[in-house]
């Protein structure tokens, strides 16, 4: 460990690598709204904050486990369909409060080409947010509306039963066949859409 009279011990949550200091300064002196997007195995969480001299101000939060709770999503919320519907349903309710922009804030997460924090920002972009970013990041349609996942389960239901059941268990309990995924997302997104160009989901 270093030692010596000038030595600084630095911040716990840098020692436990859960905040980089230096990007979360860049962030504040920009002044702007944070796109904050972190993520369990299970659930993505959304949320548009500002930073203020007592601490972190949440504006807008949006969370996977709205996704089936109020529109009717019906399969896993830790997929990256479920991280852009997050995403969107974050953005929408941006727009309800005047939010228009922001700065996407990954925190420590790898920001690996196509990955989930990415589909949040696709998401939040296509509400209509202004959100500095990469197109080169961000997954591609199929990926998003995930037709990946229904090609991967056309080929096991065939050359893998076993396995099919295994993988998509949590399909086939909510008796959405996992090759109907994509059209499932295009039903829920279309809703969700629905619902906030109504007047509704003012939170």
């Amino acid at each position: 460990m270093a030692k010596g009279a000038r030595y600084r011990v630095p911040f716990r949550r840098r020692r436990e690598g859960k905040t980089d200091y230096k990007a979360r300064k860049a962030l504040i002196l920009s002044k702007k709204p944070r796109l904050v997007v972190r993520g369990s195995l299970k659930n993505i969480i959304a949320q548009i904050v500002v930073a203020k001299p007592e601490g972190d101000e949440v504006l807008v939060s949006a969370h996977s486990r709205e996704l089936a709770r109020e529109h009717g999503w019906k399969v896993p919320r830790g997929n990256i369909p479920a991280a852009y519907l997050t995403g969107l349903l974050c953005g929408l309710k941006a727009k309800v409060k005047g939010i228009k922009e922001a700065i996407l804030d990954i925190g420590l997460h790898s920001p690996s080409k196509g990955a989930r924090v990415f589909a949040v920002l696709k998401g939040a972009l296509d509400s209509g947010m202004n959100i500095p970013h990469s197109e080169e990041r961000i997954p591609d349609e199929k990926r998003i509306s995930g037709e990946h996942i229904a090609e991967y389960a056309k080929i096991l239901a065939s050359s893998n039963p076993e396995v099919y059941q295994s993988r998509f268990s949590n399909y086939i309990v909510h008796k959405l066949p996992p090759e109907n995924l994509p059209k499932h997302f295009a039903e829920v997104k279309k809703k969700m859409l629905t619902a906030f160009k109504a007047g509704g989901k003012k939170k």
